[in-house]
């Protein structure tokens, strides 16, 4: 962010706060703290891979220890929420996915980004192959035969 931004007011967090759990996203960050751990342990792992039973009790505890760490990435997102969107804003969007509409769109949105996915997928597996195809067929007017 900029460094002449405004700090957010407490009120405009806390209704990001809650837009965020609104949506479903609350809990999309919870699997970030236990793939840090992980990862360290996959780290470690590597330099020494007799260790590893101690490593993977190491790696349960820390999990536990460190679960609530997930708070302060919330909070950070939080904050970006409150310092793109006015508390007005704020207020609005929560209006909104309160209504049926907005419901229906927290529902219907992992759908679609799935089924947009697999849909881009498709094409470009497709774009792909016919890219492929064209090349050949230049590649062979210049005689070379790929």
């Amino acid at each position: 962010g900029s460094a002449l931004a405004q700090q957010p007011t407490a009120a405009s967090v806390s209704m990001a706060k809650e837009l965020i759990t609104l949506k479903g996203a609350a809990t999309m960050y919870d699997p970030v703290v236990r793939g840090v751990v992980e990862q360290a342990k996959n780290v470690l792992l590597r330099t020494n891979p007799m260790v590893s039973k101690d490593l993977n009790e190491v790696t349960a505890k820390l999990q536990t220890e460190y679960a609530s760490k997930v708070n302060e990435l919330r909070e950070i997102v939080a904050r970006v929420y409150a310092s793109r969107f006015s508390e007005q804003e704020l207020k609005d969007a929560l209006t909104f996915y309160r209504t049926p509409l907005g419901k229906k769109l927290i529902e219907q949105e992992p759908k679609i980004l799935d089924q947009t996915m697999a849909d881009a997928q498709a094409w470009g597996d497709k774009l792909s192959q016919e890219v492929m195809n064209r090349m050949r067929a230049e590649m062979k007017k210049r005689g070379h035969e790929l």
